[in-house]
């Protein structure tokens, strides 16, 4: 690719897609994008990074000096800036092309997979290398508080470790082969496997085999990191060419935590490496799940040359991740968190650290069923057990309501079964309705986290504004 080209991005307000842009704009590349819906926090990303973004789609913004489009993979046939790509025959990739071809040849590439985690495990990984003074290259799938100054999906070292969310998800319309297949790792950690992504793998055995090509790409000189914990990530030992270390809270673990505390929102646990105690460490995260994820990052960090000082003190000065457990506010003596939990086992992980974390306060799990697997019926026996920290749950509209209704998540079930089960529950298919039942029936010390992985209408700007404004009401910092 020449020094400078005109690089044009569909699907642009993506988290990964917005992040890339901003790489390549680094890059000296004039970049620009569009997308059908922008929302925050992406769409403030690009403005501060100063990306032209296009509201909507259309064939005339595929402009005749544009050198190159990259498709984002939920672009489809019909969109028409695509259709314009084809007929012109405009140089086009998909995004995970063009990581590889631009970033990943001359670099050391850790990969970081799963399940669950991905982004929480990135963030945490690149922070370490960079507390350590090893410079890396960062993209993440989220905005990590650590990454610039107010929060960054990325980051542009000068030295060799380019550390990148590894997605499972399909490339682009053109390649359904998993994104991570693309990222040419040196090290490649995998923290867990269950299934996930309904609308393009069809089985468990299918994200397995998406996973065991991933660690055939390991080099001999190489690193696979695998979770201890999760079955599944753990039988791909016996597909790798490279070493493997494992880490988890598992006795048989490489990296194993162990005397694992949760106190005033920081989790403190012991680290043992094949055995022998290596470090005390302290996360400002809440969760056994945070513990494995930072694990991860731990050993990817020794695995680079730091030694247990660095890296505990790099851990304590983590900040945390936006949409991850994020405080919005608190009013009325009532704290809002923000999660970007979709998948019944992170809801489970997500509401059982909020347990630890506040123990004897109400907690409040709002949750979207958006994401193209929680709003399918497979799931169904999987979220009515995912709830069970919850004292008050409420299930907001199902947003794909055009699937089959045979497919489709049965949000008025879920309620049947939790009532079953003893808890409180309900189906308000309104974001107005949520509003009025959360303001009319608070108390002072709830805890009220909303879950979705979208935009959810901006019910959490919503609600606390909402609260904040009840008669006699003093917002509350603790």
């Amino acid at each position: 690719m020449p020094d400078r080209r005109r690089i044009h991005l569909i699907g642009v307000c993506g988290t990964a897609m917005a992040t890339v842009a901003a790489l390549l704009k680094r890059r000296g590349h004039d970049v620009r994008g569009s997308d059908q819906n922008v929302y925050p926090p992406m769409s403030d990303f690009l403005a501060r990074e100063g990306i032209t973004t296009f509201t909507g789609y259309a064939a005339e913004q595929i402009t005749s000096d544009v050198d190159l489009v990259v498709v984002g993979n939920a672009i489809s046939r019909g969109n028409p800036e695509l259709e314009a790509v084809l007929e012109r025959k405009v140089r086009y990739c998909s995004l995970p092309e063009i990581i590889r071809d631009q970033f990943l040849w001359g670099a050391r590439s850790v990969v970081v997979a799963g399940t669950h985690g991905k982004t929480t495990t990135t963030s945490l990984t690149g922070w370490l290398l960079t507390y350590g003074r090893l410079d890396p290259t960062v993209l993440v799938g989220g905005i990590a508080l650590n990454l610039g100054e107010g929060g960054s999906s990325y980051r542009v070292g000068a030295g060799r470790h380019f550390v990148i969310e590894g997605d499972e998800y399909d490339s682009a319309f053109f390649d359904k082969t998993a994104k991570f297949l693309k990222y040419l790792p040196d090290v490649a950690v995998i923290s867990n496997i269950e299934f996930d992504h309904a609308d393009i793998y069809r089985s468990l055995d299918e994200v397995r085999l998406a996973f065991r090509r991933l660690v055939t790409l390991v080099p001999r000189n190489g690193l696979l990191l695998l979770g201890a914990d999760s079955p599944d990530a753990a039988a791909l030992k016996e597909a790798a060419f490279s070493p493997v270390e494992t880490f988890g809270l598992a006795d048989e673990a490489t990296w194993q935590a162990h005397d694992v505390k949760t106190e005033e929102g920081v989790t403190r646990f012991s680290v043992r490496r094949a055995g022998e105690p290596f470090g005390a460490f302290e996360l400002p995260l809440l969760g056994v799940h945070n513990v494995r994820n930072a694990l991860a990052a731990i050993a990817v960090g020794s695995n680079a040359g730091l030694g247990a000082a660095d890296l505990a003190d790099g851990l304590r000065a983590f900040k945390g991740i936006k949409r991850r457990l994020e405080t919005v506010g608190v009013a009325r003596g009532v704290r809002i968190l923000d999660d970007f939990a979709h998948h019944p086992t992170a809801v489970h992980e997500t509401l059982a650290a909020l347990r630890l974390g506040y123990p004897g306060r109400r907690i409040w799990a709002v949750f979207e069923p958006r994401s193209a697997s929680s709003c399918r019926r497979i799931f169904q026996d999987d979220f009515a057990r995912a709830f069970g920290a919850a004292d008050e749950v409420i299930i907001a509209a199902v947003f794909r309501s055009s699937l089959p209704e045979s497919e489709r998540l049965d949000a008025d079930q879920l309620v049947h079964e939790l009532l079953a089960r003893g808890q409180r529950a309900r189906h308000l298919p309104d974001n107005d309705a949520i509003l009025a039942a959360i303001v009319d029936e608070h108390r002072d010390g709830d805890v009220i986290v909303l879950m979705s992985n979208g935009g959810f209408g901006g019910i959490h700007r919503r609600l606390l504004q909402a609260l904040e404004a009840t008669e006699g009401a003093r917002p509350h910092a603790d």
